[in-house]
């Protein structure tokens, strides 16, 4: 399956040049997951979301909204606001610029440093914002929204714009099931916007209703009791950037996922220290969680079952954090010796 994307992505560089970076979203391939295979009898394919233009699986959606913007002719000022934890402020940024736009990115002062730097080099304007509750005026969406008011720009409003399920509807769970060949049992990822999760279940689920379709929840997030007891109810907190979400979005409102699993921070960070390691993977803690997820899906399901997963970005997105042994050893997590 892997050889197979791999040509495709070949064939389609011999007979064509892209017209714009826009261009070259999606069609990422399946990487099979030795390890995690190994340990659970099944086969765990994880969707290389990294090798995506803006190098996450955020650029999907960032290119689905600025299209569905232009389509409505909604682009105010040429300048587009969002408000994220980095990735879909990337995703905005390169493909924005490739297109003629500017970005506001509207972020909490907590996120990694690395994003913010590389949001700045990249040439959009970042606000940065103290941590606070949705509803607080100070909250990140909440002042991204307010940002594009007052200067008459297009907010892009990625939590409640279905436009970004949308993107996965029609373009990753098509994907993954011609590059499966439709022998899919289960897929599983995490949630931030939910616009992954619930894209792909409307997606897959439409070609085989049969495909179970789970969430991977980071500590500090509600998702896990609201898919499995009806209310969102956070607990603990998690290291994870750009994922674990407590309030209902509009891209998940209404769906019925098929069950979640609680997913610990050092769980993820064992998985991607041995896939650096032992598989050439670098990877963020969203795919740690995710893979973790895949794992226990894998033994609720039983041997012999394939299940995708999504590889959401590279690891040097997170140096400071997932590489700073001070910072690990006062959050309580370990790490290896080799670092």
């Amino acid at each position: 399956m892997q050889l197979k994307s791999l040509r495709v992505k070949m064939d389609r560089s011999i007979n064509f040049f892209s017209e714009s970076i826009a261009d070259e979203v999606g069609n990422t391939p399946l990487i099979k997951l030795k390890k995690a295979s190994e340990i659970t009898q099944c086969s765990i394919l994880g969707k290389a979301e990294f090798l995506n233009p803006g190098q996450s699986v955020k650029d999907r959606a960032a290119l689905y909204i600025i299209n569905e913007l232009e389509k409505n002719n909604d682009l105010n000022n040429k300048i587009i606001v969002e408000g994220t934890g980095g990735n879909t402020g990337i995703g905005l940024t390169v493909i924005g610029s490739a297109k003629g736009y500017k970005t506001i990115i509207v972020m909490p002062n907590d996120q990694s440093q690395e994003k913010i730097v590389l949001l700045k080099q990249l040439g959009a304007e970042v606000v940065l914002t103290e941590k606070a509750p949705f509803t607080d005026n100070k909250n990140y969406i909440q002042l991204s929204k307010k940002i594009a008011q007052e200067k008459n720009a297009n907010w892009s409003n990625q939590f409640d714009n279905l436009a970004n399920r949308k993107a996965h509807i029609e373009t990753t769970s098509r994907e993954i099931w011609e590059q499966t060949q439709g022998k899919i049992d289960a897929f599983i990822c995490s949630i931030g916007t939910g616009g992954t999760l619930a894209g792909n279940f409307l997606g897959l689920k439409h070609k085989n209703k049969n495909i179970k379709i789970f969430c991977a929840d980071p500590y500090g997030s509600g998702m896990y009791s609201y898919i499995r007891k009806g209310n969102s109810k956070a607990a603990y907190s998690s290291i994870t950037e750009g994922i674990g979400q407590s309030r209902i979005t509009k891209n998940i409102e209404g769906i019925e996922f098929d069950g979640a699993f609680k997913i610990s921070d050092q769980s993820a960070l064992n998985i991607i220290y041995d896939l650096i390691r032992e598989e050439g993977l670098f990877l963020g803690p969203s795919s740690g969680i995710n893979i973790a997820g895949a794992i226990k899906l894998a033994r609720h399901l039983g041997p012999n079952k394939t299940i995708v997963t999504v590889l959401c970005d590279y690891a040097g997105r997170y140096s400071n954090k997932i590489f700073n042994k001070e910072y690990l050893t006062s959050k309580g997590l370990t790490y290896p010796n080799w670092l």
